[in-house]
């Protein structure tokens, strides 16, 4: 019998684990994905996230972000937002009194160090022993769940039966856990996608993270390290876009794109030259009637998808998990973690800042994804006057950074 069993082992899912390893609890993960070597090749992943500072203490705290090779890390020392009539809103480390404002890295990097410290122990350099409290099932697919007074009952499609006082869905947006559950989900296509591609720039970025608000989509090209870069400063772009744009950015030849992506962001980092295969994915919003149920709770994307305007996905998804180990930390003598009462602190404590960062991306994006000249005028003066106010700009990115 577990006490906790994860279902799904990526970044989110792992850092539960890893935030949870002092709990004195019997914690399994399932995963379905086979195990991937360590090695990361020159080139860099497409899919970039910015961490921001509390989730990096978060994982800190979990002994994860050391495991980080630095050199593939980039501080964000500004941020600069345009509007679509020039408008402009910018925030700097310096002015928040602050090292920086956000982190960017790997997808690839941010996972394997939390694998590193939540599933293999580091000694003298090399693998050891899973941690003792720990047991992986990977790769493993599920097959049943059903939960009874209790347990949970997770079948998995080669047989064996595992049972749980608590089960947490980590499984991302289209989560097994979430339907077995029969929770309703909330769900609205932002009839989007989102194209990322890696770029050379001629112009240094100096660690600053650009942003353009656009009527027919909202671009971002964020700084990325300079360790092979002998030639200039690399960058990531996510561009959201139309179903049609994102079509016929993907079909342009190299020299296209990196001509349309320049002319896009004005020139402010020079002449683009691609470092990788651009590639899209869907971009929606969902978020669930209830994240927990009687030994269930959601956490990360089965919980949650927001808009990616705002860079704060991957912060929710650790904020959930932060907030649900900390619950299981501080239970007290109470023994079952599946228990309703328990679990349901775990739900009120993430609602609100949930529920927030839902209602802001999404009214950004109809805000200026929306060609009516009043609104146009409206959201340009309210960039600008935004970046008059100093006490309100210093608000914002202060609740950003958290």
């Amino acid at each position: 019998m577990f006490d906790v069993l994860i279902i799904g082992g990526g970044s989110v899912g792992t850092s539960l684990a890893a935030a949870i390893r002092s709990a004195g609890l019997n914690v399994g993960l399932v995963e379905s994905q086979p195990a991937k070597p360590a090695s990361f090749p020159l080139a860099w992943d497409s899919r970039i996230f910015a961490i921001s500072s509390g989730s990096a203490a978060f994982l800190q705290q979990c002994n994860a972000w050391q495991h980080l090779d630095l050199a593939r890390v980039q501080a964000v020392e500004q941020m600069c937002v345009w509007g679509d009539e020039g408008a402009v809103l910018d925030f700097s480390a310096y002015q928040m009194g602050v090292p920086e404002l956000a982190f960017i890295l790997e997808n690839r990097a941010l996972q394997e160090a939390i694998w590193q410290e939540a599933i293999w122990q580091q000694t003298i350099g090399r693998a050891s022993t899973a941690q003792s409290n720990l047991t992986l099932f990977q790769p493993a697919r599920c097959e049943h769940l059903h939960w009874t007074e209790e347990a949970a009952h997770l079948t998995l499609q080669d047989g064996r039966i595992l049972q749980a006082k608590l089960i947490v869905g980590a499984d991302g947006a289209d989560s097994w856990v979430r339907q077995q559950a029969g929770i309703v989900v909330n769900l609205t296509s932002y009839q989007q996608h989102g194209v990322v591609a890696n770029f050379m720039a001629e112009k240094p970025h100096r660690g600053t993270a650009f942003q353009w608000f656009q009527p027919d989509g909202i671009l971002a090209l964020l700084p990325l390290p300079q360790n092979n870069a002998p030639q200039g400063d690399n960058v990531s772009m996510v561009w959201s876009v139309s179903l049609q744009k994102s079509a016929h950015l993907l079909q342009l030849s190299e020299q296209a794109l990196c001509a349309e992506i320049a002319a896009a962001s004005n020139y402010k980092l020079g002449a683009l030259h691609l470092l990788n295969k651009p590639s899209a994915f869907p971009l929606r919003r969902l978020y669930v009637s209830q994240t927990v149920k009687p030994r269930l709770a959601l956490i990360g994307d089965a919980a949650h998808n927001i808009h990616p305007l705002a860079g704060q996905g991957i912060n929710l998804g650790f904020g959930d998990a932060q907030q649900l180990a900390q619950v299981l930390l501080q239970r007290g003598a109470e023994q079952d973690c599946g228990n309703i009462h328990l679990l349901r602190r775990y739900e009120r404590a993430r609602k609100e800042d949930v529920t927030a960062m839902i209602v802001a991306t999404d009214m950004l994006k109809k805000l200026f994804n929306n060609d009516h000249p009043l609104l146009r005028i409206a959201r340009n003066s309210g960039l600008a006057f935004t970046n008059r106010m100093t006490p309100l700009k210093k608000m914002l990115a202060r609740h950003a950074m958290n």
